[in-house]
């Protein structure tokens, strides 16, 4: 089965990512201190190989300009190790590659680098669940709000004889345990993967800092911020399906390909690959956006995904429900308790 390419809406136009993306910058904001305290504290520059190049991805980026903060803070960083270690006449020169999915608008992103940037930018199509770039090259390795999503959609979910086929509902959270445990598990496995990947590309002593949205432990799925929205898209599709706008089959092929795993299972996985070090693991709290925005902020990312399964026709009234369907929810959504993301920073073993 080939594997899921989920590109975010490109150009600048009202509906683009790169208009549409302040949910996702916070938590690139909220991680800015994080990763600073881990390159001041646990990024060992002697364990490095000789170079006159320190080499950065950023996998998942998108269209900016949220990489762009991302990776600008991680070379000011590493500039500020340099130069607090008296290197200062060692500077290395960065490259910053820029990964996603060759379906991904890189001329969005290629047209607004940052014209003062101190680094060469490299764009790299591909899937980060399999390898993208050389043995032991990368010194430092960004993704945020990407790696939750699953590279397929397991085939059980669309199977009827299954006790995991997911009828009238296109995500896990309020369904049968048997659908959770099958996105859980695909999950498991995409992140093996990922991580196995990267355990081959980053140096030694290297490191890696993920953004996930999470759900805490002892939470229910179901009060999951991000879950619970789409749990209100799945009712506004089967609104559309009761005047016949669209098919409850089409609803019940339809499946939200996300997943978002306790703080406990993410730290499963990292120990269950075993190549690398949790040096930081905390809980980032981001405010409930308002609904006309965070509606906003859906459409970006869900539209390609939706106009592929539903056709275009049904994209500007599914969204105006979805935003009237936040309107009368919201006031019962405790933002600190499910609206929360998971910020790790993984130094890699010498092994």
């Amino acid at each position: 089965m080939a594997e899921l390419a989920i590109p975010m809406i490109g150009g600048s136009g009202l509906h683009s990512y790169s208009r549409n993306s302040t949910f996702q910058r916070k938590g690139v904001e909220l991680a800015t201190e994080l990763i600073n305290k881990g390159i001041a504290e646990k990024l060992d520059l002697s364990k490095f190989p000789s170079s006159n190049a320190f080499r950065v991805a950023d996998l998942g980026c998108s269209v900016g300009p949220n990489t762009f903060l991302a990776v600008q803070n991680i070379v000011d960083s590493v500039e500020l190790k340099y130069k607090s270690q008296g290197l200062a006449d060692l500077l290395p020169e960065f490259q910053v590659f820029f990964n996603d999915h060759a379906s991904n608008d890189f001329n969005q992103l290629f047209t607004t680098l940052p014209p003062e940037r101190r680094y060469y930018a490299t764009g790299v199509p591909g899937s980060f669940h399999d390898r993208l770039f050389p043995a032991s090259s990368l010194h430092f390795v960004h993704s945020s709000f990407a790696a939750q999503w699953l590279s397929i959609i397991p085939k059980e979910l669309l199977d009827k004889t299954s006790p995991a086929w997911n009828k009238g509902r296109i995500h896990y959270p309020n369904s049968a345990i048997e659908v959770r445990k099958s996105y859980e598990a695909q999950f498991y496995k995409d992140m093996q993967r990922f991580l196995h990947a990267r355990a081959h590309e980053i140096l030694h002593g290297g490191m890696m800092a993920l953004v996930l949205p999470a759900c805490p432990n002892g939470t229910p799925h179901s009060r999951v911020l991000l879950n619970k929205t789409t749990e209100l898209l799945g009712l506004c599709l089967l609104d559309m399906a009761k005047r016949g706008i669209i098919s409850e089959e089409k609803i019940d092929s339809f499946n939200h390909p996300q997943y978002n795993a306790t703080f406990e299972q993410v730290e499963e996985i990292m120990d269950r690959n075993g190549c690398f070090s949790i040096e930081i693991m905390e809980a980032l709290p981001l405010e409930k956006p308002s609904p006309m925005a965070f509606s906003s902020v859906l459409r970006a990312f869900l539209e390609p995904l939706i106009e592929k399964h539903f056709g275009p026709e049904i994209l500007d009234e599914l969204f105006d429900l979805l935003c009237k369907r936040f309107e009368d929810s919201f006031s019962i959504i405790d933002p600190e308790e499910t609206n929360v993301s998971l910020f790790v920073l993984l130094q890699r073993k010498a092994i």
